[in-house]
């Protein structure tokens, strides 16, 4: 169903640039700006794309909330951007999530810092921000949502998709590592004669 709202929606944005004549083809921002919203719907991004995105990724201010008002108006320069409330909603997703909701960004701006009794620990949170829900959930993208794997305490962090399985499994191999090791320190006694 969602790649059908996917396909209707390429198919409307073509019909709207379909000229009546050569002349008539979309051209400068406004083309970039029709290829962006196309391009950032999907998470499969041909080398046709790399134009439209370093146009779209290229734009940014001081502050974060400047910066997605300003992709914001680009994308808007497409016809079709303001066509209907759902696409409306795409602009608005693909503003607020693209470049932000990939693992490798999720890993770094979903760090955070504990005190402990041995001084600070760094962990990353498994929360996916709500931004990042609307991006990948869309009516009109199709986007995989990077996984979490482990939990917050020990090491856990956000992967792609579709490595998700083997980071998994190396993880699962780490933590019984660590436990294994705790154990036979535990069962030695070096715990336990710390203080001797």
């Amino acid at each position: 169903m969602k790649r059908l709202a996917i396909t209707s929606v390429f198919a409307a944005m073509t019909i709207m640039a379909a000229p009546a004549q050569a002349d008539d083809l979309f051209t400068g921002d406004v083309r970039l700006a029709c290829e962006a919203v196309l391009c950032l719907s999907s998470g499969t991004r041909p080398s046709e794309c790399a134009p439209s995105l370093q146009r779209y990724f290229s734009i940014s201010a001081k502050k974060m909330s400047d910066t997605i008002k300003k992709r914001k108006s680009f994308l808007n320069l497409c016809p079709a951007a303001s066509q209907d409330e759902k696409m409306a909603s795409l602009v608005d997703a693909i503003t607020n999530g693209a470049g932000r909701c990939d693992y490798a960004s999720l890993n770094s701006s979903l760090r955070s810092w504990r005190r402990t009794g041995d001084g600070i620990e760094t962990y990353i949170r498994n929360s996916l921000p709500s931004y990042c829900t609307a991006y990948n959930n869309n009516a009109y993208t199709d986007i995989k949502e990077p996984r979490y794997v482990g939990v917050p305490e020990r090491g856990g962090h956000w992967v792609d998709a579709d490595k998700y399985d083997a980071a998994l499994a190396e993880y699962n191999k780490r933590i019984a590592a660590e436990d294994e090791a705790r154990r036979r320190a535990q069962s030695s006694g070096y715990f336990g004669n710390r203080n001797r």
